[in-house]
């Protein structure tokens, strides 16, 4: 047995040294190719006209940018050590990226560069604002090479004040956003294809086309019981489940071909191998989960604002991760990218980390020979390093990042952005940079080669016609309108090939917003439906039916009474009227007007298979008597649903029949004001198109013309009005004197008495203010007691979390109470010298000097 361990142990070993000398000769011929392809790409990316970054004015910068305080340097010993024991220990690695030079040719730690920063945006709450308006407001730098860090990385504020940078450069900018709005974010420093890291989204769909997931619905087992009801029988068509069957295996055979197709597009589509696959460096934000309910790890591309499960296959490695806080070293294998990567920080198996809060000791190195064989000096390093662990990071160097409400409207470079997408192409503009309130177009392309258009959607912004979306199929040219709540007309949306009148069209309408309850109308040529909701008649369909005119006349400018479409067939739909008898509720009645019959039709009864229905045969204008009517049994036609006999007598039919006729005159009325209001809309919206208004909001000072005029004006008034105020506040005599009718009768007595008065006056003031002052302090003092007592009640019972939250607001307690005593001690200092010096103001007045003399 012990003969096969030593055989066994002998074959695992030479097993170790080929894939040993196999990793080492594909590790060879990688640096070869990185070599190779880093000196063609800086030679490619010289030749390209960039953005002269040596041109950046550094004369305003704060002093923080041009210098290093003792803490940073220290941090920055702290870095290379650390950065020694890394190398040590991984040869075979990169070097990290710690602490590359700023804008002035300075060293400065990551983490030191990130400002975490809440903006007053209510968009930049939120994780996909931030990403959105960082990937929109900057324009996209490639790296100088490929395969390696950027040699710097210059400060958030100066990447916003000329709004370009690479992948490091947006990562920071969006980690100080996202740390600001209270997420768990890190920078990452790591490895993605080729398509991430050149911002080439040629070969992806375009997000605003995607369809949602489909969340499959778990099919409930029911556990087999042995006692149990017997199933009724089935009573389904077997036929009928045959057809059901053969269409489903024509689907599934149907979406098998179009998978099958997808595929072979796939496979055409598939981009060129890429020389440089696993060794191209970008950077991007991971945000953990646990703040700001984030249930689980993902990552934003800082380029697009997307975010990406961590399992995704276009990320490829993680070398290094920080934030303002720390700095960690991956530790895990990345040999299938970073779908087998535990993002747990706190594991110091995984992940390296650069300070610690606690001294812990640094991995022993490798051979116990070596550990052996530590010089004094190694071991001097590492208790140097044991006390570096537990440095804390100093403050941001950046100064506070700012964004202007021009520049956060504005967001794009130029106001405008153009991405190109998989058959697509997305733009975006700024708000109101378009007269027409246009802010985002996507054109649908049939092919790769985007020559083809399929449809075009734009999204507008602040209009007053409340147009939000337009909706453009270019194959048969139908244009769908989107409407916000609020339009003058209630609309919602508008589908239409022309404004012409009288052709195909769909209009819908906020219900909510009408009396009549109208919720789409559906036009064509011959024929009009109307749909309602929530009428008190129970109507929900009306349905007219036209006819040919005997000219063809426009009728743009004419009356809608004059050459009108005649009117062939009204029908009209109900719902069921509850309070009624189902046999006397009518569920469906059609005029038709040419033929001059009625049809009624009413509601099921209950277990009854048909429903009652009448037929009423008008009398012709030239049968009548007069104006009068005359009823006969020949003109109605009755089916009463359960009962053989008419019970209806001849009366109640002939009242009946006088209400249809007098209804049907207001229904030929009703019809031609929906004709009416259609044209009104069409008239209305071609002259909103003709003249597009923009809604600017009365708080935009800057474009809302009319309020900033106001404003000024205001501001105007108020300071004519300033100096004679002031006058007025600053007459301390005035509500003395006032209580003296006549000025130059004042006798020395009433002066006296003035002057005495007005010291007193000052006097009850001071004495009730610093009395107040004391009353606060008191209390603020006797409660400062009580949260004292409680706390030494419950201190054991409170828990880590707890015992520092009181701790934060006792501090407060305390801040508080040593203002208040400060008040009250400058308080009682200067009571003396404002009375003293209101004691000579009065000696010295006029007004009182005349009458006091000496």
């Amino acid at each position: 047995g012990g003969r096969m361990e030593v055989l066994e142990e002998k074959e695992e070993e030479e097993q170790r040294e080929e894939e040993e000398l196999k990793a080492s000769e594909i590790s060879g011929n990688l640096q070869d190719l990185e070599t190779k392809v880093s000196v063609e790409q800086v030679c490619v990316s010289s030749d390209v006209p960039d953005f002269d970054w040596s041109s950046v004015d550094k004369s305003q910068l704060p002093s923080s940018y041009k210098t290093n305080s003792p803490k940073e340097k220290k941090l920055l010993q702290i870095a290379d050590h650390f950065l020694q024991q890394y190398t040590h220990l991984c040869p075979d690695r990169k070097p990290l990226f710690l602490h590359p030079v700023n804008e002035c040719g300075v060293e400065k730690f990551v983490s030191t560069t990130m400002r975490p920063t809440l903006l007053p945006y209510t968009e930049l709450y939120h994780w996909d604002g931030c990403a959105s308006f960082v990937s929109d407001y900057l324009t996209m730098e490639s790296l100088k090479s490929p395969i390696a860090p950027p040699s710097s990385l210059y400060s958030p504020t100066t990447i916003l004040k000329y709004q370009r940078g690479n992948c490091f450069d947006f990562s920071v900018l969006l980690c100080s956003m996202l740390i600001g709005a209270g997420y768990d974010a890190y920078c990452v420093h790591g490895y993605a294809t080729r398509e991430i890291c050149t911002l080439d989204e040629t070969l992806e769909l375009c997000p605003l086309l995607r369809k949602p997931q489909e969340v499959p619905e778990e099919g409930t087992t029911k556990k087999s019981n042995k006692y149990r009801v017997k199933s009724p029988p089935d009573l389904q068509s077997k036929f009928e489940l045959q057809q059901e069957a053969k269409k489903k295996a024509e689907t599934e055979a149907a979406q098998k071909k179009e998978a099958r197709e997808e595929k072979v597009v796939m496979e055409v589509e598939k981009p060129e191998h890429d020389p440089l696959y696993g060794l191209r460096v970008h950077a991007w934000v991971l945000v953990l989960s646990g703040k700001r309910e984030v249930p689980e790890p993902f990552f934003i591309n800082p380029f697009t604002g997307n975010s990406h499960s961590t399992m995704d296959e276009h990320f490829l490695g993680i070398e290094s991760v920080w934030n303002h806080r720390n700095y960690w070293v991956n530790m895990q294998d990345c040999w299938n990218g970073c779908k087998d990567l535990i993002f747990d920080l706190g594991d110091a198996i995984r992940w390296e980390v650069m300070l610690s809060e606690s001294n812990k000791h640094l991995p022993l190195l490798p051979d116990a020979e070596e550990e052996k064989e530590l010089s004094d000096r190694d071991v001097d390093d590492m208790e140097k390093e044991e006390k570096d662990m537990s440095f804390h990071m100093p403050p941001s160097w950046v100064a506070p990042i700012q964004i202007s409400p021009r520049e956060f409207e504005t967001r794009c470079s130029q106001g405008r952005k153009v991405i190109l997408y998989k058959k697509a192409k997305l733009e975006k503009w700024a708000l109101y940079l378009n007269g027409n309130g246009l802010v985002k177009r996507l054109t649908v392309y049939a092919g790769l080669d985007c020559t083809e258009v399929v449809t075009v959607k734009e999204w507008f912004k602040n209009r007053e016609d409340m147009l939000d979306m337009r909706e453009v199929n270019k194959q048969t040219q139908l244009t769908t309108e989107y409407f916000s709540p609020g339009h003058l007309l209630g609309l919602k949306a508008h589908t239409y090939t022309s404004l012409e009148p009288e052709t195909e069209r769909t209009i819908e309408f906020y219900n909510e917003a009408r009396v009549d309850g109208l919720q789409k109308v559906v036009e064509k040529a011959d024929e009009m439906t109307e749909y309602f909701v929530g009428r008190d008649d129970f109507l929900h369909v009306r349905h007219v039916e036209f006819g040919k005119r005997g000219k063809k006349i426009h009728l743009a400018g004419t009356r809608t009474d004059v050459n009108a479409r005649p009117i062939v067939q009204i029908k009209e739909c109900f719902h069921r009227n509850l309070e009624k008898p189902a046999d006397e509720d009518v569920a469906e009645r059609i005029f038709l007007i040419t033929e001059e019959m009625i049809h009624l039709t009413y509601h099921l009864k209950d277990k009854y298979i048909t429903a009652s229905k009448k037929d009423f045969f008008k009398v012709a204008e030239g049968d009548r008597k007069g104006n009068e009517m005359v009823m006969t049994p020949e003109m109605c036609i009755t089916y009463q649903a359960g009962s053989s006999e008419n019970d209806k007598k001849l009366l109640h039919l002939y009242k009946l029949l006088q209400e249809l006729t007098e209804e049907e005159k207001q229904l030929k009325q009703q019809v031609r004001q929906s004709e009416a209001e259609v044209l009104n809309i069409l008239k209305i919206r071609e002259d909103e198109e003709a003249a597009v208004k923009l809604s600017v909001s009365i708080y935009n000072t800057e474009r809302n013309e009319k309020r900033r005029r106001q404003y000024e004006a205001m501001k105007n008034a108020a300071e004519d009005e300033l100096p004679g105020q002031e006058e007025q506040d600053l007459d301390y005599l005035a509500p003395f004197l006032i209580q003296i009718g006549h000025r130059e009768q004042m006798t020395k007595r009433q002066a006296l008495r003035i002057r005495d008065d007005c010291l007193t006056d000052l006097k009850l003031r001071l004495i009730n203010k610093a009395n107040i002052i004391q009353a606060r302090f008191e209390k603020a003092v006797e409660e400062l007691q009580k949260k004292e007592q409680w706390f030494q009640e419950n201190q054991n019972r409170l828990s880590a979390e707890e015992e520092e939250e009181f701790l934060a607001r006792y501090s407060e307690s305390t801040f508080h109470i040593h203002i208040l005593a400060l008040r009250l001690k400058r308080e009682k200092q200067t009571a003396a010298q404002k009375y003293l010096a209101l004691q000579e103001r009065l000696r010295k007045d006029p007004r009182l000097a005349a009458h006091l003399g000496h």
